[in-house]
């Protein structure tokens, strides 16, 4: 099973992770970042992280998951496969380093790039408003949860 593993604020996020779920169909499992269990990522083959940059660094919602699971799971996930999809207002990469350096204490190989979808939202009044997500930009997200549910079942990763 290929753990998707998202929060969102604006709907971006969610809409990226949806779209990664569907590509991947019943070999996935969509989660809500605060109803993660170490269990939970235990029982999964592969990850998806999927999350906003609020503030140059990932969601705070995210990092706590990761807070919640990282010791529980310290050591018992050595070598599986994750990606990460970022929804951001500006570069993302803040984000994205933040994910990387806490998985990288996991042992968990990247499988893809990282992909972040930049929504050019810089004022308040932007960045409060809900997102929408271009249609070639969730394509890319389906495409992403399909190859990487591919990969888990073929034994590539």
């Amino acid at each position: 099973m290929l753990a998707i593993v998202w929060h969102s604020r604006t709907g971006a996020a969610q809409a990226m992770a949806r779209a990664a779920q569907s590509g991947a169909g019943a070999a996935a499992e969509l989660v809500a970042a605060d109803c993660v269990t170490a269990d939970l990522l235990l029982a999964a083959q592969g990850y998806l992280f999927v999350c906003p940059e609020n503030l140059g660094t990932m969601s705070g919602a995210m990092k706590e998951m990761f807070d919640r699971c990282y010791y529980p799971l310290l050591g018992r996930i050595e070598g599986r496969p994750y990606a990460t999809l970022i929804a951001a207002g500006s570069d993302g990469h803040g984000a994205q380093s933040q994910i990387d350096r806490i998985v990288t204490g996991w042992r968990l190989r990247r499988v893809a790039e990282p992909y972040i979808v930049n929504l050019g939202a810089q004022s308040p009044a932007e960045i409060l408003t809900p997102k929408v997500v271009g249609e070639a930009e969730l394509a890319h997200c389906g495409s992403l949860g399909a190859a990487m549910a591919e990969g888990i079942a073929l034994g590539l990763f």
